[in-house]
């Protein structure tokens, strides 16, 4: 066994043993509550997982070490299809499938024999899942564990539901929902194999007629296009269907006449034909009454709307791009007995007014974007970019009827009534992409009566949830807007289907609540149930009055514990904890859960939850990637987190993903990097394990002085990234930039081991504590410390720890030593002699005026020559005064201003005496004879005429 692995074992166990990570109400304590979405347990955890998770870990261990007790639960998401889906994959003998099993999960072959059984599956992946999250160091109080078809937990969602539906938020409706045709339900994105996060697109159905009255429905999310349309668009090569559809006669795609069937239209199929009959003859708008003519588009997609698309080539690039096409060979049409004189007729109608577009955006959009046909992919990029620029600032153009002069925001919904009130539209839904179900089967957009769902829509709810987002925190901030649209879109979602694991929707038999709908509120859950399965308390005792007693406060409390059969002691207790740990301080997910988990639990913990119970902070993350690739087990590139810390170590494992991003950016895995840390961390334990071994002088040099100053910095660093759940940040300055400075300290010193040095490095394993919790726990047991470093005292800043002369002494020195590389860089030799001319006193005098005026506002030149010009002791030096005020200047532009008021507190530095002081150092480091000299030295060896060109805080230079 690896010495790393025996020491994540080691303080694994004493964690558990001390119960460390335990978290009871203590009122004289503040709390932290924060959580991590419950992962599904079809499979194990992987990397994914612990990129998310590790964020939440480090907030908790940082937090409690500040002194916080803090709270982080966990639990199991076993509802919904996902589970009974992988478990009929297994039992259907799909191969490919049960060899992902065994060769990327692990699972053995008497294991996978029994996968037949949707629980066994359930049960193995969380204790494979539960064993790696202890491995990985996670500060969990596992007494609040559960999965989410525990009968207890069950009790808690039918109470949620019930409320929802008395404040009139589940409603019985009428609505599109994702549906498996095979499962008879609707699918929601957790219980989706693929296409998580597409809902239903409703298409207006502009009814163009051909000259016997048969229909052409032209799907668009743009109806007021129709005053543009130029020509429709139809595929030759695709099978449409002649259909009677609701006494109406209509021609659309096959595809679609499956599609709305299911979307509360009656069909009769009358025949089918290639598109190819329909080329070339002529259609009537029925809002302008125009004529005009049918053409091939072979991009046309049978499978998306209708199947039949209009042309508006003067606002759609890609009409454009076909319009231009066809135009430039003509010839293609003659096979359709389409005369090319009424294609090369044709011209773009320009109906919308937009700032900085001419007459035809769509043709503009093109050309100065060089996109050179239909599948140049800038084409997509075109579209979106228009659509956008006409949407918000378009305006209706004279031919548009009673709509000219209309905002398109204001006209497109009203244009649409319009038209289905004229008869002349229709609607249907669709989804932008493939859908496909846990159970494999293709998922299609279906209409449904009678079926509850969650009412988004309600205005009400909607301002409620804005309310929410409105007073709680989002790490990074730039992500409320994008909460606040999600909350403005989301309309009616289902919250109920027939098949997979999940509570019975209480009132509705042979229903179960959705998988999605039942992890929006279950944060509250974690605060009572410890004290549930420590008392023994089974599910018909929490009953809705008892929950709403704990949870709301309502109710008599001796009445309702008595029908419980629950002590009004134990009821009270439960109730002062919940109150004790909510609000939620932080919820910490992936950005794909922002347009629905995420949001969903706002909207729920505004539906049932008063203001001061509303959660209090949202950490959204990246999606991991895996060597630059999007992870999936399809690809090969899946790493499962128990597989991570075999090979690299839980430390290893938490930082390699810590490091590689922070905000919404998608970090990327990559292996060699990790195993770069490993390596790194090998180092980290010799270096500080010889330090906390050595003996210790106690010295107060100016470099003492400045490693205390310098932890100091880092300290107030790494502390304000983690309150803003900067965990990259935090994590570089702690680990890199601090070694750096212990790194420079010890160089500078030659090695010798000093109490300062001892200090800075327990300071040093508290900052990397929360990243690396294994290793910091070994360290910190080799000093005279007591107790864990998990619940030491985080360091607390200190302004007046800070000593700036000695910060700027060893930034004076380090300037010179860069100063030096790159002059040696330049001239690509090895250096034998190196001398260093500090600036003459005048010279200070010069640059302490100018770093006054520029803080003071504007160094003006004029100004600070007549100021200096009136100083008789600087009469002597005016000639070089001259050149070198400028010089100051610009030196000065590079600096910040809390070093420049540092730098005027100093005042004059003695230059020469801290470079004199450094000079054996500096020869060690250069392996060069060291001369310095004051500029104003009577013996000076200048044979260049160095000297002069000497400035405060920038020596000059000679080498030879």
């Amino acid at each position: 066994m690896s010495q790393t692995k025996q020491i994540e074992q080691k303080w694994q166990k004493r964690w558990e043993e001390a119960k460390l990570f335990e978290a009871d109400p203590d009122p004289n304590r503040q709390k932290k509550l924060v959580t991590f979405p419950f992962p599904y347990m079809n499979g194990p955890l992987h990397v994914g997982h612990a990129f998310t998770a590790s964020r939440v870990d480090v907030y908790a261990r940082f937090k409690r070490m500040q002194g916080f007790n803090v709270l982080w639960p966990w639990s199991w998401h076993w509802t919904g299809q996902p589970l009974l889906g992988a478990s009929q994959r297994v039992a259907r003998g799909d191969e490919a499938y049960i060899k992902v099993l065994r060769e990327v999960d692990g699972v053995s072959e008497a294991d996978l024999q029994k996968f037949v059984d949707p629980y066994y599956m359930a049960q193995y992946y969380t204790n494979d899942g539960r064993s790696a999250v202890k491995r990985i160091g996670f500060s969990v109080d596992w007494r609040r564990e559960f999965t989410t078809v525990m009968p207890t937990f069950q009790k808690f969602i039918e109470w949620q539901y019930k409320n929802l539906k008395e404040e009139g938020y589940v409603t019985q409706g009428t609505h599109p929902v994702v549906w498996c045709p095979k499962d008879q339900s609707p699918t929601g994105d957790h219980d989706r194999q693929s296409g998580e996060g597409i809902t239903p697109d409703e298409y207006t159905l502009i009814k163009y007629c051909l000259d016997d009255g048969t229909i052409l429905p032209a799907a668009t999310f743009r109806p007021e296009t129709v005053y543009g349309i130029t020509n429709m668009w139809i595929n030759p090569d695709a099978t449409y269907v002649e259909a009677d559809v609701d006494g109406e006669t209509w021609i659309i795609s096959q595809q679609a006449a499956e599609k709305l069937k299911e979307q509360e239209h009656k069909i009769t199929p009358k025949r089918t034909f290639l598109g190819r009959e329909l080329v070339g003859k002529f259609f009537t708008s029925p809002i302008t009454h125009l004529k005009f003519p049918i053409l091939p588009g072979w991009f046309v997609n049978p499978q998306t709307a209708t199947g039949i698309v209009y042309s508006v080539p003067a606002h759609a690039p890609y009409d454009y791009l076909a319009l231009r096409d066809l135009q430039k060979n003509p010839e293609i049409l003659t096979q359709f007995g389409l005369d090319p004189k009424v294609v090369l007729a044709i011209n773009p109608i320009s109906i919308i007014q937009i700032d900085g577009f001419g007459e035809y955006p769509a043709i503009e959009i093109v050309e100065k974007m060089g996109i050179t046909d239909q599948k140049d992919p800038k084409a997509d990029e075109a579209t979106n970019e228009l659509y956008k620029k006409e949407f918000h600032s378009g305006t209706l153009k004279a031919n548009c009827g009673i709509y000219a002069g209309k905002s398109i925001r204001e006209a497109k919904d009203k244009l649409g009534a319009d038209f289905k009130k004229l008869g002349a539209a229709d609607c249907m839904y669709d989804l932008s992409d493939a859908v496909v179900c846990r159970c494999m089967t293709p998922c299609i957009v279906k209409i449904l009566s009678d079926q509850w769902f969650l009412n988004y829509s309600n205005p009400k709810w909607k301002e409620l949830a804005h309310q929410v987002i409105n007073q709680l925190t989002l790490y990074p901030e730039s992500a409320k807007p994008w909460f606040n649209t999600v909350i403005d879109w989301l309309r009616e979602w289902a919250c109920a289907r027939t098949t997979g694991f999940g509570t019975p929707l209480p009132w509705g038999k042979g229903w179960v609540i959705e998988t999605l709908s039942d992890s929006t509120l279950y944060m509250a859950f974690y605060t009572i149930n410890a004290q549930i399965k420590a008392n023994n308390i089974q599910p018909p005792s929490l009953t809705p009055d008892v929950l709403d007693y704990i949870f709301l406060g309502k109710g008599d409390k001796p009445a309702v514990a008595k029908v419980a059969n629950i002590s009004t002691e134990l009821l009270d207790s439960m109730r002062q904890e919940f109150l004790y740990w909510y609000p939620l301080d932080l919820r910490n997910s992936a950005k794909e859960l922002v347009p629905n988990h995420l949001s969903f639990c706002i909207f729920h913990h505004a539906a049932l939850f008063p203001p001061q119970h509303w959660p209090k902070a949202i950490g959204i993350n990246g999606m991991l990637m895996v060597e630059g690739q999007g992870m999936h087990k399809s690809k090969g590139n899946f790493i499962t987190l128990k597989g991570a810390i075999e090979t690299y170590g839980a430390d290893a494992t938490r930082c390699g993903l810590l490091l590689g991003a922070e905000g919404m950016d998608d970090p990327d895995w990559r292996a060699d990097n990790v195993k770069d840390l490993q390596s790194k961390f090998d180092s980290f334990m010799g270096f500080t394990g010889n330090i906390i071994a050595s003996t210790k002088k106690d010295e107060n040099t100016a470099l003492e002085r400045w490693l205390t100053s310098r932890m100091q910095q880092r300290i107030k660093d790494v502390t304000a990234a983690l309150d803003e759940l900067k965990t990259r940040t935090a994590l570089q300055t702690a680990l890199f930039e601090t070694w750096n400075d212990l790194r420079w300290y010890t160089q500078r010193k030659g090695n010798t081991e000093t109490k300062a040095l001892g200090e800075a490095v327990k300071d040093w394993l508290k900052l990397i504590a929360p990243f690396a919790p294994f290793l910091c726990e070994e360290l910190w047991s080799q000093t005279d410390e007591e107790g864990f470093i998990s619940t030491a005292k985080w360091p607390t800043y200190s302004a007046d720890k800070i000593d700036i002369a000695a910060l700027e002494q060893e930034t004076l020195i380090t300037d010179v030593m860069d100063d030096t590389n790159n002059i040696l860089k330049a001239m690509k030799i090895t250096p034998t002699k190196i001398i260093y001319y500090t600036a003459a006193p005048w010279k200070w005098q010069i640059y302490l005026k100018v770093l006054e005026k520029t803080l003071a506002g504007e160094a003006k030149i004029n100004e600070l020559m007549r100021e200096f010009a009136a100083d008789p002791t600087l009469k002597p030096h005016m000639k070089d005064i001259a050149p070198l005020v400028p010089r100051i200047i610009k030196a000065l532009t590079k600096v910040s201003s809390d070093r420049k008021l540092n730098l005027v507190k100093i005042g004059l530095t003695d230059e020469k005496t801290i470079l004199t002081e450094v000079a054996k150092f500096l020869k060690d480091r250069f392996n060069a004879e060291i001369t310095i000299y004051g500029e104003s030295d009577t013996q000076c060896f200048d044979p260049k005429h160095r000297a002069a060109m000497a400035m405060p805080y920038q020596s000059a230079i000679y080498i030879e």
